[in-house]
């Protein structure tokens, strides 16, 4: 039997550096090393990169892994900490605070899940807090840390973390990988795009000192401005601001002095926005997130100068931005990646999930010369549908604040939203059901930390979970509840753990 004639792709070619070129490149270089085709990555030092968003989701250490690099050494190479959560002050009113863990909640009994058991100790007085029931945030509110083990019956085996690291350390990092493994960077200023007459194909690339590079595929990681999928295809982006009206961030890293190492990302609540804080080995990462119809620049900055709890090590940066994504991630023979596109603000560190997911995406689509449309639109169905439940879900830390002292939290709090997000938060509050889909990047214990910490409180629960005894179920609950706090207060401090296994030299 004759086998069908393949094309294979020869020439890849990245335009743009960066976190999102570098991991293009790092995953292009690991996988396609047994194939005949070459990466090439162009970047230019005169073109700087926004480089502030400094923590992840506990994907990349899959990613990482997959790519078989070292934890202790990517942590010492790019001044990385531990990230066990997110913890958010002053968002349901000022004063509050809740944490949003990594890692699941308590466990299962029989056929129910296990915050059902908890809802229906709530109804009668007892259950203590859903927080004590998390060994990540027991964890992070103690400023300990421990990794995973794989004793399944040890409360640590249900850990799980991810990380606060230098972006353009892991940039840096990904280059010398990459290079390693065959991937050519151009160092120059991309001036004009060439495009096959017939089919708008990108053909090649002209640089600034006149060369020329030529290339089959061609990734889009340019930032915002989107070089080839918008500038020279005219793709379109779809526009979300109505959902999330926030278009301005302004950044400064801070020196860390005293405070303590967190292994955890704090997102404050201001007036017309939120502020970051991210702890790193070598200094702490801050920024304001903000609507510009309700401060001004300079208003943001000096609010953020204000609040910081160490020495400014430089001068605030203002980075603009439109949330949405590209219509159409993959146009022609262009893919986008990273933030050409699309763009979601920081808010639950997905900017470098999204990264990894395109790349991964990418490796599973890769075309051959044909580039078959139904590829294309595969790849576009599922960008979309990744942006689309990220978006529901920051959505959501805006539609449930109680938040009315300035006019930015009273739009937001009042403000549209999908239908599916309206279903969902209905269904829980009426009945504290949630139904994740398989595909989608917060599962049920990220939900559950935010529908409940920002203050819905179910009006019912599972049947199921009435069949059984209450006094059993209580007695259960007391166990879990003992050995997560059992097991954290033996856990080393942080800042203890990392200078002994992984500190930065």
């Amino acid at each position: 039997m004759t086998s069908p004639s393949r094309r294979p792709i020869r020439n890849i070619v990245i335009a743009g550096g960066g976190t999102a070129g570098w991991m293009t490149a790092a995953g292009l270089s690991r996988f396609l090393r047994e194939q005949p085709t070459t990466v090439t990555l162009v970047e230019s030092d005169e073109i700087g990169t926004i480089g502030v968003g400094e923590a992840s989701l506990t994907l990349l250490a899959h990613f990482n892994h997959m790519l078989g690099i070292d934890e202790a050494d990517f942590i010492r190479k790019t001044q990385a900490t531990f990230k066990l959560g997110i913890q958010f002050n002053d968002w349901r009113h000022k004063g509050h605070s809740c944490f949003h863990p990594f890692g699941r909640y308590g466990q299962n009994i029989d056929l129910c899940e296990f915050h059902h058991h908890w809802l229906r100790l709530r109804a009668a007085g007892q259950g203590g807090s859903l927080d004590d029931y998390n060994l990540n945030t027991v964890l992070a509110l103690g400023n300990r840390f421990s990794p995973p083990v794989k004793d399944l019956g040890s409360p640590l085996s249900g850990l799980a973390h991810a990380y606060h690291f230098d972006a353009s350390l892991y940039a840096r990092y990904l280059r010398d990988y990459a290079e390693a493994r065959g991937i050519t960077r151009v160092e120059g200023r991309i001036v004009e795009v060439h495009q096959q007459p017939e089919s708008g194909f990108v053909t090649g690339l002209s640089l600034k000192d006149g060369q020329r590079i030529d290339g089959d595929l061609f990734i889009d990681c340019s930032g915002f401005r989107g070089l080839l999928i918008e500038e020279t295809l005219k793709t379109g982006y779809v526009d979300w601001t109505g959902l999330l009206p926030c278009d301005r961030a302004v950044a400064v890293p801070s020196r860390r002095g005293d405070s303590p190492l967190t292994p955890y990302t704090r997102a404050t609540a201001r007036e017309a926005g939120w502020q970051w804080r991210i702890p790193l080995q070598h200094r702490t990462g801050n920024g304001y997130i903000y609507a510009s119809g309700h401060i001004s620049d300079d208003q943001a900055a000096q609010a953020l100068l204000d609040t910081l709890d160490g020495e400014a090590l430089a001068d605030p940066r203002v980075i603009r931005f439109f949330t949405g994504r590209r219509a159409k991630a993959w146009n022609r023979n262009v893919v986008a990646i990273g933030l050409a596109a699309g763009f979601l603000e920081p808010l639950e560190s997905t900017s470098i999930h999204l990264i990894q997911k395109g790349v991964v995406k990418l490796l599973q689509c890769l075309p051959d010369m044909d580039f078959a449309p139904s590829l294309a639109d595969e790849f576009n169905r599922q960008t979309a549908f990744d942006y689309e439940d990220v978006r529901d879900f920051l959505v959501l830390h805006y539609k449930l604040t109680q938040r009315e002292d300035t006019e930015f939290w009273r739009y937001n709090r009042h403000d549209t939203v999908s239908d599916s997000l309206r279903d969902r938060m209905e269904l829980f509050a009426a009945t504290g059901r949630l139904f994740i889909n398989e595909h989608e990047l917060f599962k049920t214990a990220s939900w559950l930390a935010i529908l409940t910490g920002f203050g819905i409180e179910p009006r019912g629960y599972d049947p199921m979970a009435d069949a059984l005894p209450f006094a059993d179920v209580s007695h259960a609950l007391i166990r879990m509840r003992t050995m997560i706090a059992q097991a954290a207060v033996q856990q080393p401090d942080h800042a203890a753990f990392i200078a002994r296994h992984c500190a930065a030299h």
